[in-house]
């Protein structure tokens, strides 16, 4: 896909299942790229590129099985190495051995080097895996909000 309206643009997945460590922000690790149409993913990380300031549209999706009562799930968004509070989606389980499945996103008003990386955190006491996991962001309109 040619770079022009909506561009940039990124869909990347992860084929497998990644194992989260219990209590700890973990970052999601990525192994396909479906779309990247300016090269602006690498590494797990989106970095907007130079001319690329605008609104963006992010959206993340991901679950979890094994999550008891009372333990839960949370997904985060991190714009530029910190936790962006406007992207928490934490989801509480109410019975024991629940999938958790999330998906949820927002917009952000992004500059040129503004780096989005998606973090996964779970609280069960032990280690889970994280399946279906993916990341697609893509511009929505030049200049601000």
């Amino acid at each position: 896909m040619a770079a022009g309206i909506n561009t940039p643009m990124v869909l990347v997945t992860n084929s497998g299942n990644q194992s989260i460590s219990t209590a700890t922000n973990t970052l999601v690790t990525f192994d396909t790229e479906t779309l990247d149409t300016d090269g602006a993913f690498a590494s797990n990380t989106f970095t907007v590129p130079t001319g690329g300031d605008g609104v963006y549209g992010i959206f993340a999706r991901g679950s979890m099985q094994g999550i008891d009562a009372g333990e839960f799930t949370q997904l985060r968004i991190y714009l530029n190495g910190t936790a962006n509070s406007f992207f928490e989606g934490r989801m509480t389980s109410h019975a024991d051995d629940i999938e958790m499945k999330y998906s949820g996103g927002g917009f952000l008003d992004l500059a040129a080097t503004n780096t989005i990386k998606m973090y996964w955190y779970q609280n069960s006491g032990d280690s889970q895996n994280l399946t279906n996991a993916a990341l697609y962001i893509y511009k929505v309109q030049t200049g601000g909000l």
